[in-house]
């Protein structure tokens, strides 16, 4: 008995373990990393469809709206930031703030505060609070924005005069303006200067307290298009720009070289986008002429040579512009290019850069964006080398 005792004492203190390598692995879950799955293919739709075909993509027009996308939570909270009382905003607030500040629902705002840590800073206030504002660096930055939009004054208010020569009636909703000021590099108070031109613009409210920006007088120097001051330097430049292919029954038995010279006929002079071109037929070739001429006019104007498609269609009304702009802008691959998606795509006006895919006429605001974005991918600890040390030192001298 004793011993049948101990035998099983034994068997208890020691158990018989199965080998390590006989277990099977099979129940258990692993899991991919993310980084290894492999992309899904995104599904086809007018948000995902290309307006080009990548075998006809140019690469420095794409590449230009991946910049936009990548800094767009920079150009958008600065916006905002700047037009806030002190410039500061709470941080719980901000995170609310999506649509405004430019980074995607359902992400956490401080992930894209911490991208740019010289530009952005946030900080515990008295109240207990964290905040969130410019760094002190980026406040010097914005005093030199602020000192080129004051010396491009005069540019931006004849920006303005040539939209409103343009337009229907001589006169555009003042909000029209302002949505789609940065793109003509229009400050945030021009609305507060408007009194200082009474011979160039007058402001009427409407009835329903809509104000309305009129032009006063009209400027024949002002009137020529960007497109018609090539032409005089140009002529076969500008004949190549454009085609506007004549519909002939086939019974005409045209040769080639005879067709060829038919379509020349029809190509050139576009109706000017400073006269009464809204009065044409909206379906003849020469209404089309026009708003081809509008909108190749309408880009000149802006500071990058392009556009946003509802950037455009903020103006339909004003330009007479109609629902087949996208099928019109097509039919015309020498002048112009269309990069994006199908539900958001934009235009260039080709001539406006050069074969590098440089802007052949850089604004200065241009050039201090590009210096922004350069600081915007610097670290805290390049502060204080190079180009930021050298800035600084720039500004103490002033």
């Amino acid at each position: 008995m004793a011993s049948r005792l101990f035998s099983l004492a034994k068997s208890f203190l020691n158990p018989k373990f199965p080998n390590p390598r006989s277990f099977s692995t099979s129940f258990l879950i692993t899991k991919t990393p993310k980084k290894h799955k492999p992309k899904r293919p995104k599904p086809d739709s007018p948000r995902t469809r290309s307006v080009t075909p990548d075998s006809n993509k140019i690469p420095h027009f794409e590449s230009l709206l991946a910049r936009d996308a990548k800094y767009r939570f920079l150009t958008k909270t600065k916006e905002f930031l700047s037009k806030q009382p002190e410039q500061i905003l709470r941080l719980d607030d901000a995170g609310k703030l999506y649509r405004e500040l430019g980074f995607p629902r359902g992400r956490k705002v401080t992930k894209f505060i911490s991208r740019y840590p010289l530009l952005f800073t946030s900080y515990r206030h008295s109240d207990n609070k964290i905040w969130l504002g410019f760094t002190d660096f980026m406040d010097q930055l914005l005093l030199e924005e602020r000192s080129i939009m004051e010396a491009m004054e005069e540019d931006r208010v004849t920006r303005i005069r040539k939209l409103l020569m343009m337009s229907k009636n001589k006169r555009i909703p003042l909000s029209k303006i302002y949505h789609k000021r940065l793109i003509f590099g229009i400050p945030e108070d021009f609305r507060d200067k408007i009194g200082k031109y009474p011979d160039y613009f007058r402001l009427v409210v409407e009835d329903d307290g809509k104000q309305i920006l009129e032009l006063v007088n009209w400027d024949p120097s002002l009137a020529v298009s960007a497109l018609e001051k090539e032409f005089l330097v140009n002529e076969d430049k500008v004949k190549k720009a454009f085609k506007f292919p004549v519909k002939y029954g086939k019974d005409l038995g045209l040769e080639e070289n005879e067709v060829k010279k038919l379509n020349l006929l029809n190509t050139l002079p576009l109706v000017s986008p400073y006269s009464d071109g809204w009065k044409l037929d909206s379906w003849s070739l020469e209404a089309e002429k026009y708003r081809v001429g509008i909108i190749h006019e309408f880009l000149s104007l802006t500071l990058e040579k392009r556009a946003l498609i509802h950037h455009i269609v903020e103006f339909k009304e004003e330009f007479s512009l109609t629902r087949q702009t996208y099928e019109m802008l097509k039919r015309q691959p020498w002048t112009f290019y269309l990069a994006g998606t199908e539900m958001n795509w934009a235009v260039f006006l080709k001539d406006g850069y050069d074969e590098n895919g440089n802007l052949i006429d850089k604004d200065p605001l241009l050039v201090f964006n590009e210096k922004l974005y350069k600081f915007a991918q610097m670290q805290e600890e390049e502060e204080e080398e190079g180009e930021i040390s050298g800035f600084r030192e720039k500004l103490r001298g002033d």
